[in-house]
């Protein structure tokens, strides 16, 4: 009779129903969830609230100083313990970033199956997340965990800016171009992974693009020419493209042939690997989308692929684009690239190509 006790450990994924920001309720529940929440109480120092689904709330201390937080938190989307970690954090910092902000502190937010999970593995999630968080200069201060069904983890992060210079999703303006930070794929990498269909080299650029900081963030905000700033995350491109419409009231343009997407995710897709992620964030943007006549189900799913630390999308002057990429390009990210351009009218997207 075998000692169940001397049984291999699962698999982090295998503990999860999804994985990454692929685990968001998607955003036509989310809707229906708000649709009769009251409104939030008028405080002329809150400068950003939940309004226009921003990446964070912001609030006002003084002339010189605004406090942004923010939390995030999801189920592994890979299984060793402390990339997980490192990929969660990375994820939390990146909306602080997204506001021009500069992180300062974090709180851990952690959920394990206590039964399951050895604390040796646990351990290394948190110290994914610590190291992730203490290079950047923003210790986790603290935390809160619970013995959950499922794993869980992610950070509540605070950063400061300055009042002035904060970047919402809400300011882009006609005339603007569109760059996007990061490649697309990394929901279709994630689905691949779970059915062991990943080869080690896509397993490494995801792992590469996931841990990699939204960083530019912070010194985009220095740019007159930027107005516009989040990232794209659980709800894929267009999710969050449509977003950043509804908030500026505006339309957008994205050129396909420019999208920088992950060659293994390209193929990938063509051999029917995706996400319920995307199918689920489609029927919530479709009404705000004209597809063109060559639209096929690839260009849907790669568009609505759920992005875990996904890259900043930014709207900001054609006289500025050059330096945005050179901000990108120095940071790092070098997958960076104008991806079409913002146009006054209702708040749809449609393609150039």
């Amino acid at each position: 009779m075998s000692d169940a006790s001397s049984a291999p450990a699962p698999s982090l994924t295998s503990l999860a129903r999804g994985g990454g920001c692929g685990c968001k309720l998607d955003p036509a529940f989310l809707d229906r969830i708000l649709a009769d929440s009251p409104p939030l109480p008028l405080n002329p120092a809150l400068l950003v609230d939940a309004a226009t689904r921003d990446d964070a709330a912001v609030y006002r201390v003084n002339d010189e100083t605004a406090l942004v937080a923010t939390t995030d938190f999801f189920a592994p989307v890979v299984d060793d313990p402390f990339d997980f970690g490192r990929i969660a954090a990375t994820n939390a910092l990146s909306d602080i970033y997204a506001m021009g902000a500069k992180p300062i502190f974090c709180l851990a937010v952690l959920g394990m199956p206590i039964n399951v999970l050895s604390p040796e593995t646990i351990r290394l999630i948190l110290d994914g997340g610590r190291t992730v968080a203490e290079s950047v200069g923003a210790p986790v201060a603290g935390g809160h965990s619970i013995d959950a069904a499922e794993p869980f983890y992610g950070l509540v992060a605070l950063g400061l800016a300055h009042p002035d210079r904060i970047l919402t999703n809400a300011g882009a303006q006609p005339g603007d171009v569109l760059i996007l930070g990061k490649s697309l794929g990394i929901g279709v990498f994630s689905a691949a992974q779970k059915r062991g269909l990943l080869d080690a080299s896509d397993y490494e650029a995801m792992i590469a693009s996931t841990t990699r900081l939204n960083t530019p963030g912070a010194d985009l905000a220095e740019l007159d020419g930027v107005h516009a700033i989040t990232d794209v995350t659980g709800f894929g491109l267009l999710g969050h493209l449509s977003e950043m419409c509804r908030g500026s009231r505006v339309s957008a343009k994205v050129d396909r042939t420019a999208l920088p997407v992950f060659d293994g995710a390209r193929r990938l897709l063509a051999e029917g690997v995706r996400t319920g992620a995307s199918g689920r964030n489609w029927s919530a943007v479709q009404l705000h989308v004209h597809c063109p006549e060559n639209w096929t189900d690839a260009d849907r799913d790669m568009l609505c692929d759920p992005q875990t630390s996904g890259g900043l999308l930014v709207a900001c002057t054609p006289d500025a684009a050059p330096t945005v990429l050179e901000t990108f390009r120095r940071h790092g990210h070098d997958a960076a690239a104008q991806i079409g351009q913002v146009q006054a009218g209702d708040p749809v997207i449609r393609f150039s190509a």
